[in-house]
């Protein structure tokens, strides 16, 4: 990459890109059961010894796709999802202990993450009012004569997000419903590491379809891809 084509300094080395994750930071990732979720970043982290972290994600993924091989490495000590049914391993965990595990239904979740990324104080929900596992502990308000429950905003000392297609300045291009919780996530963290497939010069995205602006993102990997197949193996 020429020095001309990052002038903005946001395209690092994936080391780099993994450095700014440390032991005890909380963690958000997009994707969805593996699906939009940074595959390289992830291996990088795992190559290394931090560890202890809160994660922030859609699911526990699968034991080895997407944010399921950190949970089934033991890297994470608290997991905020809207499942785990997906990952035995996470559940195991969570039965003996070892991790905690905070469940959010997923539009809660979504909403949650978006509402730290526009910066408000919280949101009010009625969704899971008769669910202990969902309401405990959270804060009830009555407006109206309707009683909601008071969702806190979920942010994340670093977002790590996939794309399809990124330019020099970040502006992002998801591939179908890859998309998924990817722009929400990208919105919510203090940095936000873009995982990509393709990294192009300015002006080559379309304005029309840039689908997460350039100014939320603060790095830019290159991506090596997932082996899917030594996966399912």
């Amino acid at each position: 990459m020429a020095d001309c084509e990052n002038s903005f300094g946001k395209i690092i080395a994936i080391e780099e890109a993994a450095s700014y994750i440390k032991s005890g930071m909380t963690i958000m990732f997009g994707g969805f059961g593996g699906v939009g979720t940074a595959p390289t970043i992830i291996d990088v982290v795992l190559s290394g010894s931090e560890s202890d972290f809160t994660l922030i994600c859609n699911d526990a993924g699968f034991p080895n796709i997407g944010v399921g091989k950190l949970v089934s490495d033991r890297r994470v000590t608290k997991l905020i999802a809207s499942h785990i049914g997906s990952n035995p391993l996470a559940g195991k965990q969570m039965t003996e202990g070892s991790l905690l595990v905070e469940f959010s239904p997923q539009g809660t979740l979504a909403e949650r993450i978006r509402a730290a990324g526009v910066g408000l104080g919280g949101i009010l929900l009625d969704i899971g009012m008769e669910a202990d596992v969902i309401c405990a502990g959270k804060e009830k308000i009555e407006i109206n004569n309707q009683t909601f429950l008071v969702e806190t905003p979920l942010s994340a000392d670093v977002s790590v997000v996939y794309a399809k297609k990124a330019d020099s300045f970040g502006n992002l291009l998801y591939d179908k419903s890859a998309r998924n919780t990817n722009p929400l996530v990208a919105m919510a963290g203090k940095i936000t590491i873009a995982e990509v497939e393709e990294i192009v010069p300015l002006g080559e995205i379309d304005p029309e379809h840039v689908m997460t602006s350039g100014v939320f993102v603060d790095y830019i990997v290159q991506s090596k891809g997932v082996n899917w197949k030594w996966i399912w193996e």
